[in-house]
């Protein structure tokens, strides 16, 4: 007989502790013991199913069989396995396993409405002492079954978060990856997903968008995080500006080089509401909570137009836009004033690249002095990127990660073989 009392204790801590239901724990309890009974005193191949009751404290024994027929196994006779198991291309039906399988006529003679596929439960003699090797398998099964409920639930609460921000402890930092404590589980941010010039540091807090769950790795799910994403800035904002939580502000674009400057479009839905305003905070202080968790990445706020002129002169921010000429083609020949120049071009073309991006269409800045001229880095087309799955960039982003520490000597000896070749 069980102690109930302290039966119960054990399973609400391990659900506590573990995050997992209590039904979850206590089946894992179940196949641990049947696990055990099997070991000590079942058949080779038999499946053993426990049953315990937490009422009486009374565990009860099983053999399960599974209900088939001719057409849902194969009766091999010696010699045809090893034939038959060859055949490729083919689905081959499971073998007939006497421990395991039942046919439908023998089974109607138990339970008279047994279908194909059903479990039929046959009692077994009840025994609650177990040897030392017995007790070993069931410690092993109840481990496996905790990591496989628990990794079940990891997966099932960030599946949740996908694409929003989470917050995490700086862990560990390894070949530029970044390893994040999230609570239950690590996250990952890999090297090409930090903010560039960015410094991290272990112990240190900080937010992260949530790229993607990866659910084929081994042990535990693999969650995959990003600092560099446009969408960060999304949600960012969402979290800093109650008006674009609440579908007041609507964010119509963004565009963005990671650690030098980002360009956000924001557009109202109601009448009055100052979008940019919004956005930009009493003093500054909404955009400024955001640029200090960027890293002082500057944002330049701009008001979203229907009048591609008016948007395309908008998008040129800080720079003053004397005026807007339209082109085909979605060209845009924009003039500004010589003491703008070097403001709406920015370093290196960067403040006009960023505004071909957010607008779509490809920029053209002249001086207003001289129109004729074309300036050194003033001219910015929209590159076509074609968007992929979120989960595919992750797999892409893994396999790059495993070619590069592949490529790695991993011992001192295949350190001093490559010496001589470098």
């Amino acid at each position: 007989m069980i102690d109930l009392k302290s039966l119960n204790r054990l399973i609400e801590q391990i659900s506590e502790d573990k995050g997992l239901k209590k039904e979850q724990v206590l089946g894992a309890i179940e196949d641990a013991i049947a696990a055990a009974y099997k070991k000590e005193y079942g058949e080779r191949g038999a499946w053993v199913k426990c049953v315990l009751n937490l009422k009486t404290g009374e565990m009860e024994f099983y053999r399960s069989k599974t209900v088939v027929d001719e057409t849902t196994i194969r009766v091999m006779e010696e010699g045809e396995e090893e034939k038959e198991e060859k055949k490729d291309g083919e689905e081959v039906l499971p073998r007939y396993n006497p421990e395991r399988h039942i046919f439908l006529k023998e089974a109607k003679e138990t339970k008279k409405d047994a279908q194909l596929g059903e479990e039929i439960l046959f009692p077994l003699e009840e025994h609650q002492d177990f040897g030392r090797i017995a007790a070993q398998v069931a410690k092993q099964v109840i481990l496996q079954k905790f990591r496989e409920a628990e990794k079940s639930s990891i997966i099932e609460e960030f599946k949740k978060k996908e694409g929003e921000i989470v917050s995490g402890i700086i862990q560990r930092i390894e070949h530029g990856n970044i390893y994040v404590n999230l609570g239950r589980t690590t996250g990952v941010m890999f090297f090409n997903e930090t903010i560039p010039g960015e410094y991290y540091k272990i112990g240190e807090r900080k937010r992260f968008y949530l790229l993607a769950v990866q659910v084929e790795t081994k042990r535990m799910p693999g969650i995959v995080l990003s600092r560099m994403h446009p969408h960060f800035i999304n949600k960012l904002f969402e979290m800093e500006v109650p008006e674009i939580h609440d579908g007041v502000v609507e964010i119509k674009g963004i565009s963005r080089e990671a650690g030098n400057r980002t360009k956000i479009a924001v557009a109202s839905t109601i009448d009055g509401v100052d979008p940019v305003g919004s956005c930009i905070g009493q003093k500054g202080i909404r955009v400024m909570t955001i640029t200090d968790e960027l890293g002082q990445e500057k944002i330049d706020v701009i008001p979203w137009s229907e009048d591609s002129a008016k948007f395309v002169g908008a998008s040129l921010s800080p720079a003053k836009v004397r005026s807007v000429e339209i082109l085909p083609r979605r060209e845009a020949l924009v003039y500004v004033p010589d003491d703008q120049l070097s403001l709406a071009i920015g370093k290196g073309g960067q403040n006009v690249r960023l505004a071909a991006k957010l607008t779509g269409w490809k920029i053209d800045v002249r001086s207003q002095s001289k129109p004729e001229e074309v300036l050194e880095g003033g001219v910015a087309g929209v590159v076509e990127e074609k968007e992929e799955p979120i989960v595919e960039e992750v797999k892409d982003i893994k396999s790059k990660e495993v070619e590069k520490s592949a490529k790695k000597p991993r011992t001192k000896k295949a350190k001093k073989e490559e010496k001589p070749e470098e």
